[in-house]
């Protein structure tokens, strides 16, 4: 199958990316390829909202460059963190023109929260849905485009380089090139080519690796792991956050819902086991401290009183507004017993947003000719060590327009490839015991969970270092000689981004935003970036 310009995932950055070439180039065909149902992504979970500069009688882009900048603890771009924040609006301006709903006040003004972080009231939402209403907005584009082509239920297993037609290829081959992917179709169980001059990777991130994740079963870091066995480069993966406030639900593995920050913006107060309000002895911002603070603060209250969880009290709030903004949360309160006038909601941290990546320009070029990576798969240099809240969809939008600018110029140039091979699966069988896989899954997510957490030390970075290392053996093994499914390619892409995320924690002898080590409390900054 060929295209002009291949997108993978059908997130905000793969469908906002797909718009823009599709509407600039109306004789290219785009075409966009998501592994299961075309919604089912890391946007429609978010539901916080999008931060901007919107009320600038208040606000304005220094402010939010400032926050940005405090939040990253030191390791933003400054150059990328200008350009994202002083483009965003018009960005947001765009997806609004498209349909896309966000809250008004009664004076007829988007009403704008304020989360962690922000010196500010400047996040624009929807309820307590906004993933979901700006995912819902773009595919309804998407799919009035004639020239876009959005094909679910496609696993992209491997990115086709000169590798694929013979050539030995290594981190320091000078002109690596990518001519498109293999992908297996999931209801015909046939691997395919999908030949392109433009590739673009917005595969989200890779929360499933732990044990509990706000993220969906999806997540498994496909596009990095992908990336780094065709020798691109990735940066920065040791800068895992944890959202602070997931509900907690006892025995439960996977998914966790995600209490939004919006809810402490609002005036909701974190309590440990002895119904104390703890944030005062950890920042003076309180509930409103940065995500990596609030969550180290909870995982210390944790351990102090030997619970699983702490507790978001929001019993004083109005209910009615809080109905309001954040209906979905109170449903699902509602679903499991709790009434938030009267209880208050069990809350811990769970893996939530990986702030590392594919490295990218400003451009969202990758170290790979005519590959292109946008999104939470990519490091821009935005986030630094530690993300700013509700910056990650105006990331999105932002680069996604950057790069199709750039993918556009891109394409007289990017002939298509006509020689690759098909894939090879001689000598592979169906796996006899399919609990050789589950079980390994179980093992990298008992070992991330325990090792390389929201406290690290050296010991503990050792001890996933060498599980790892096993695991992999394993997995590699079992991939070599078992026909191509989803489940294997998943295990062995999470247990990729493991190690690199624990390798790139080994090398970071200091703590720093969201990487914290026991052994080596104090900021260095002894370089920028950990690259891969």
């Amino acid at each position: 199958m060929e295209t002009d310009f291949l997108v993978i995932g059908s997130g905000i950055a793969g469908l906002s990316f797909a718009l823009k070439v599709a509407d600039a180039c109306p004789d290219r065909r785009v075409t966009v390829l998501t592994k299961t149902v075309s919604d089912e992504t890391n946007t429609k979970y978010a539901q916080g909202g999008v931060a901007a500069v919107w009320d600038e009688e208040t606000d304005d882009f220094e402010k939010h460059i400032e926050d940005t900048l405090g939040a990253g603890d030191g390791l933003c771009r400054r150059e990328v963190v200008e350009a994202v924040v002083r483009e965003g609006p018009d960005r947001i301006r765009e997806l609004i023109a498209l349909g896309a709903q966000f809250d008004k006040d009664a004076d007829g003004g988007f009403s704008l929260g304020r989360e962690g972080g922000h010196s500010e009231p400047r996040i624009l939402h929807y309820k307590d849905v906004t993933g979901r209403e700006m995912e819902r907005a773009l595919l309804e584009a998407v799919r009035a485009r004639p020239n876009i082509a959005l094909l679910s239920h496609f696993f992209v297993v491997d990115l086709i380089t000169q590798h694929h037609l013979g050539y030995l290829v290594m981190k320091s081959t000078p002109g690596i090139e990518c001519y498109g992917v293999y992908a297996l179709d999931l209801q015909t169980h046939r691997m395919e080519q999908f030949l392109a001059g433009i590739t673009l990777l917005a595969t989200g991130g890779n929360g499933c690796i732990y044990r509990n994740t706000t993220n969906p079963s999806i997540a498994t870091g496909d596009g990095v792991a992908m990336t780094y066995r065709a020798k691109g480069r990735i940066a920065n993966m040791e800068f895992i956050q944890f959202h602070p406030t997931a509900l907690y639900e006892p025995g439960l593995r996977g998914q966790s819902f995600l209490i939004t920050e919006a809810v402490r913006g609002d005036g909701g107060r974190l309590r440990n086991a002895a119904g104390e309000a703890f944030m005062h002895r950890y920042d003076a911002r309180l509930d409103l401290a940065p995500r990596d603070i609030v969550a180290r603060a909870i995982d210390s209250e944790m351990k102090i009183h030997g619970t699983e969880h702490v507790y978001l009290d929001c019993r004083h709030m109005d209910r009615t507004k809080f109905e309001q903004h954040f209906p979905n949360i109170l449903e699902k309160c509602q679903s499991i017993g709790l009434d938030i006038s009267r209880d208050m909601i069990p809350v811990a941290p769970a893996a939530h947003y990986s702030c590392g990546g594919i490295q990218t320009d400003l451009q969202g070029r990758t170290s790979i000719r005519h590959l292109f990576a946008v999104g939470e798969c990519a490091s821009t240099g935005l986030h630094g060590a530690n993300r700013l809240a509700s910056n990650s969809l105006l990331e999105a939008m932002v680069f996604a327009h950057r790069s199709a600018g750039e993918a556009i110029g891109a394409i007289p140039e990017a002939a298509l490839q006509s020689d690759i091979p098909a894939w090879n699966e001689s000598g592979t069988t169906e796996p006899k015991e399919r609990i050789l896989i589950t079980q390994s899954l179980k093992e990298l997510q008992q070992v991330m969970s325990d090792y390389v957490g929201i406290l690290r030390s050296d010991v503990r970075l050792q001890r996933a270092s060498r599980r790892l290392d096993l695991l992999h053996e394993e997995t590699e093994e079992l991939y070599r000689h078992s026909v191509v499914s989803p489940q294997l390619c998943e295990l062995r892409n999470m247990i990729t981004v493991s190690y690199l995320i624990v390798k790139g924690a080994q090398f970071r002898k200091e703590s720093r935003g969201l990487h914290y080590n026991t052994d080596h409390p104090h900021r260095h900054q002894l370089v920028q970036d950990i690259v891969l």
